[in-house]
């Protein structure tokens, strides 16, 4: 571990902040993974199905265009996702992009890519809105698994705020659609495409831009677009440009009495003051921690991340020691694209391929079970209603019932697959597969 000067660091789950949006606002479903950030619904979601297929419990499906992995934001009647629309280039210009090809890098056979705004009407299904934000030619690649629209944005009361990486990130008034600003400014090499998701910090939206080539984390004026703060990763990281690059999402956490943007890059955790972008400390967790995508959760006094590649391990960080350090690692089945789950004394996740399914106790790191549900999975798991939602790639959903004795409740199949992590509000589940959003009720439609 190597560690800047750094505050003493009191942990207070009470105080967690992960984007302050739900406490402060009060919207239903505001950011990836839920109020919180941390995959739990509110206690208002309520009544949920555990039962379901494409002709039944089906309130409606909406068809959605392009190709996007982001999770829908829901508050009131509306909506809000993200969509890219891809273009494939002509005969000749693939031709020509062969030719000069080197063959260090994956080659993009696009045209071009439009990124838009996707509004849905809540009570009906019905595609309200539209709204395109920007095009880019001759675009990077994405990875096979990814998307140009797989960051989830983030709402507060009147504003959606969107992103796209590198492509672009974007203010909009919620009623009207009316795009507000842009700030297309920001450029990295993503390798595998754009993949971290916003928080809302005060007055910032805070996201990061760990690439191949530049590695930071960067907070943008919500009112405005313009940058705030960018500050550059300082920990030491593999001479490899592959092995610098992360698709993480930060949080902001009250320790010893202050906010702290708590930010996972290739390698490093890292804490930021949130209004200036200082650094305050970092931890380091491996030396071939990189390209995770997940979403780190806290309990207990500790941070539970998942390291990404090579090979992924669920680490425990105490945050209530003075210096931070770490307190348990697993390194069996974790995960490198989903996030981990914590209910109560039990942490969850599953592997990306296999759907290995694992719960440990969350204060020792201890093996409590391992049970193999089947089925590759990108998406983070759910808890709503008293039940972990599990989505993976065949367009599968599994129930499951928390506890330390492993209770399978149903298995779900919609047609298409399931990148996105799920939303739950009122008595109502909200999945997107790759061609439509659904909303999935008990009652008939």
């Amino acid at each position: 571990m190597s560690m800047a000067q750094h505050p003493r660091a009191a942990f207070a789950l009470v105080a967690l902040l992960a984007s302050g949006l739900a406490a402060a606002s009060g919207l239903e479903w505001p950011e990836w993974r839920g109020p919180g950030g941390q995959g739990h619904a509110s206690p208002e979601a309520r009544n949920l199905p555990v039962q379901w297929a494409a002709d039944t419990h089906v309130a409606w499906r909406c068809d959605l265009p392009g190709r996007g992995w982001s999770s829908p934001l829901i508050d009131g009647d509306r909506i809000w996702l993200t969509t890219a629309i891809e273009t494939e280039a002509r005969p000749e210009d693939v031709q020509r992009r062969l030719k000069s090809n080197t063959g260090d890098q994956p080659l993009t056979l696009l045209e071009k890519v439009e990124f838009m705004a996707l509004c849905v009407d809540r009570r009906n299904g019905k595609l309200l809105r539209t709204v395109p934000l920007g095009t880019e030619r001759d675009p990077q690649w994405v990875h096979t698994l990814n998307s140009y629209a797989s960051p989830t944005g983030v709402m507060e009361k009147d504003r959606v705020y969107l992103h796209f990486g590198t492509f672009g990130t974007y203010g909009l008034d919620s009623s009207s659609g009316r795009v507000l600003w842009a700030n297309t400014n920001l450029h990295i090499m993503h390798e595998n495409g754009p993949g971290s998701s916003l928080v809302l910090s005060g007055q910032h939206l805070v996201f990061h831009l760990d690439g191949s080539d530049s590695q930071s984390v960067v907070a943008l004026e919500k009112k405005t677009g313009k940058v705030a703060w960018r500050t550059s990763r300082s920990g030491m990281m593999n001479a490899n440009p592959q092995l610098k690059k992360s698709y993480a999402t930060p949080a902001i956490m009250r320790l010893d009495g202050k906010d702290v943007l708590l930010s996972q890059g290739a390698d490093w955790l890292y804490a930021y003051e949130p209004a200036t972008g200082s650094e305050l400390w970092k931890v380091k967790y491996g030396n071939l921690g990189f390209s995770l995508s997940s979403r780190a959760v806290f309990g207990h006094g500790n941070m539970y991340l998942c390291t990404g590649y090579a090979r992924s391990e669920v680490h425990a960080i105490r945050l209530d020691a003075n210096p931070p350090s770490h307190a348990w690692k697993y390194a069996k089945g974790a995960p490198t694209m989903s996030s981990p789950l914590l209910v109560g004394d039990e942490l969850y996740f599953v592997s990306d391929t296999g759907g290995m399914f694992t719960c440990l106790d969350a204060r020792t790191g201890a093996e409590v079970y391992r049970e193999r549900l089947g089925g590759n999975h990108c998406a983070s798991p759910l808890l709503a209603d008293g039940r972990i939602y599990l989505c993976d790639r065949e367009g599968g959903t599994t129930v499951i019932e928390p506890g330390r004795q492993f209770r399978r409740v149903a298995v779900n199949k919609l047609p298409g697959q399931i990148m996105a992590s799920p939303a739950a509000v009122t008595d109502s589940l909200y999945l997107r597969t790759d061609k439509a959003l659904y909303r999935i009720t008990k009652g008939k439609p």
